[in-house]
């Protein structure tokens, strides 16, 4: 009866094992190299959508063992500006964020409007196209621009009627974190709420949405955002 149950076992795992490999390369494939990410609120509202899908590029600073944030070898830091995919120092929780403050920079806030290094951002009107991708209802809520730091350009949105933290610091980036925001400057919970992100938290850089439905709309694709490349 043993024999029996080996021999079953053993025809099982033969016709099994390729299938299990195959598994297995995808798998830390996608923990290590390459995934992609949904993003399924609207921090980063109006450069990412509810419904995109992002490209996460996991190598574009280091390489990690597989299924884990155990660093293999670094050659590369994020930049202030990058669009970033990180655990949550607060529950761990998977987020895309913009890098605002690096180890050394000296950032501050005072209602929205942003200071790095002692520099004032400025701000230039958003170009209608992007505006326009955000639904003709919610727009006359929200104020558009697009902020411009050391000559980094990205869209943001504010929500005027909307509490939210508006001002903080100044304060100094120590050495190994991050400060990360999200685009949506209103209605975002980022380094704001859960403070500074340690680098080993930060999974990889996006600077593409793969593919992008629309949930409103019964999740109709939305070719224009197809392949989109992300300011």
């Amino acid at each position: 009866m043993r024999h029996k149950i080996k021999m079953r076992v053993l025809k099982f795992w033969r016709w099994a094992r390729p299938m299990v490999i195959v598994v297995l390369v995808l798998t830390s494939f996608r923990s290590a190299v390459a995934d992609w990410n949904d993003v399924p609120t609207g921090s980063m509202k109006p450069t990412i959508l509810e419904g995109d899908r992002i490209f996460v590029n996991k190598l574009a600073y280091d390489l990690k063992v597989p299924f884990t944030t155990w660093h293999i070898v670094e050659w590369s830091q994020p930049q202030r500006g990058e669009i970033v995919v990180l655990f949550s120092p607060k529950d761990g929780t998977r987020l895309v964020k913009r890098v605002i403050g690096i180890p050394g920079d000296a950032i501050e806030m005072r209602n929205n409007h942003l200071f790095v290094n002692g520099k004032p951002a400025f701000y230039v009107p958003l170009e209608e196209e992007i505006i326009d991708q955000i639904d003709e209802t919610e727009q006359p809520a929200h104020g558009f621009a697009r902020e411009v730091v050391d000559g980094f350009a990205h869209p943001i949105m504010s929500t005027p009627g909307r509490p939210a933290p508006r001002s903080f610091g100044p304060m100094v980036i120590p050495e190994g974190q991050f400060f990360v925001m999200g685009d949506n400057r209103d209605e975002s919970a980022d380094s704001r709420s859960f403070g500074m992100v340690d680098r080993d938290r930060i999974v990889g850089r996006t600077s593409h949405i793969a593919v992008s439905v629309d949930p409103d709309n019964y999740y109709a694709p939305r070719w224009e955002r197809f392949f989109l490349r992300l300011p």
